[in-house]
Order: structure tokens, then C-alpha cells, then sequence
């Protein structure tokens, strides 16, 4: 009986503690050189599923648009923060080739472990929709790719300064069950994941396309 109360009390202080530390002092976390976002993601059969429904939304789009039919960078934020949530999609062979963490918006809030949505500016929320990755450029976090929201549910997103970009509170790995830190409303994710899209979008003769669904 006793070992149970002490194993029942450490598992509450763990719980407790560990994000309060994630959260509030941000821990840097080293940038992944061992090139373990090149190998492809092992996806359940049902997230798979989804992702490949969402791919084929974008066909058409890529099509009228003259965007990149071959790739694009898909976002499902009905997983966990602690999960890989972002995903690169390979278009013509139903693939994964990608996947990493990525942080969602605080909302105004101090931290929210699921993510809320909007398209108001300065809300400080994710906002829903596709997106076309436009330029890059060095901000305050380094290197940064400008977003153009290309539907209602997110076309404040440029005048929000809505971008993609890194920061070293995003860890490499995965943290499940332990949420990772807010964005203030970009899809902000880890330097190490960065270095892996860099390649992708700069060597890419259209624009590619993110989708950011639920």
C-alpha cells in the first residue's frame, strides 16, 4: 500500500512539474545532425488515411494555381502538441517523407495545451486553412518562410506576420504525453526540422502549399 501512494505521488509531481518547466523556462534543446527526419515517419493506418484525404484536396488547387503537385506540408492539429503533428506529404507516391513537431497558438492565454483557432488579427491563435509558402527571409528567429493564407478561415495571415520558422523551444523528439510550448500563432517547430525543410522549399520551382486542418 505504501509503495503504491509513493508511485501514485511521483507520477502526480512528474506530471505536474514537467510542463510547468516545458512551459515557463523553455528549455533549448539540441539541433538534430543525425539526419532522423530524413527516414520516413511511421504513421498509424488512420492518420495516414487523413492525411492522404487532405493531400488530394490540394491536387486541384495545384493544378489551377501552379503550385508544386509533387509536394506539400500537411499540419493535423486534432494530435497532441507532444506528437508529430506535421507532416511532408509526397503527392504522387502517397508517401511520408517527413515529420516533426510543431507548436500551436497561445491564444493571448499564458499556455494551452489544445489548440483554438482564429483569424483575428493580433488574436494570437492558429488559424485553419491552406497556405502558399512565399519567401524567406532572417527575423528574429532566424530563418523564416512568409505565409499567404489562401482561404477565409486565414486570410489575415500575412497582415498577422503569420510565418513559418523554428525556435529551440521546440524539441526534436516527441514528448507525448508532456505538450510542448506555445506559437503566438505561427506553426513554429524545432531548428533541427527547420533544417530539413529548408532544402525542400528553396530547391522547389513552385510554391508549395501547407495545409493546416483539424
Amino acid at each position: 500500500m505504501i509503495y503504491k501512494t509513493l508511485l501514485i505521488v511521483l507520477l502526480t509531481i512528474t506530471t505536474l512539474v514537467l510542463p510547468i518547466y516545458i512551459f515557463w523556462y523553455k528549455p533549448k534543446f539540441k539541433t538534430s545532425t543525425s539526419g532522423a527526419y530524413k527516414i520516413k515517419a511511421e504513421t498509424d493506418t488512420k492518420i495516414f488515411i487523413k492525411l492522404r484525404e487532405k493531400a488530394i484536396q490540394l491536387v486541384r488547387l495545384t493544378k489551377d494555381k501552379n503550385y508544386n503537385s509533387e509536394t506539400c506540408f500537411l499540419i493535423d492539429m486534432s494530435i497532441e502538441s507532444g506528437r508529430n503533428r506535421f507532416f511532408v506529404y509526397d503527392m504522387k507516391k502517397d508517401s511520408i517523407l517527413l515529420s516533426g513537431l510543431v507548436a500551436h497558438g497561445s491564444c493571448g492565454s499564458s499556455f494551452k495545451t489544445e489548440a483554438s483557432f482564429s483569424n483575428k488579427i493580433s488574436s494570437g491563435c492558429s488559424s485553419l486553412g491552406r497556405y502558399k509558402i512565399g519567401g524567406s527571409y532572417k527575423g528574429k528567429f532566424g530563418l523564416s518562410y512568409k505565409l499567404q493564407g489562401l482561404d477565409s478561415s486565414n486570410s489575415n495571415a500575412f497582415q498577422r506576420s503569420v510565418v513559418l520558422h523554428s525556435y529551440e523551444c521546440v524539441p526534436e523528439q516527441e514528448t507525448y504525453p508532456v505538450p510542448i510550448c506555445n506559437s503566438l500563432g505561427c506553426p513554429m517547430i524545432s531548428p533541427g526540422f527547420m533544417n530539413g525543410l529548408k532544402p525542400i522549399i528553396n530547391t522547389s520551382h513552385k510554391p508549395i502549399l501547407l495545409f493546416l486542418f483539424k
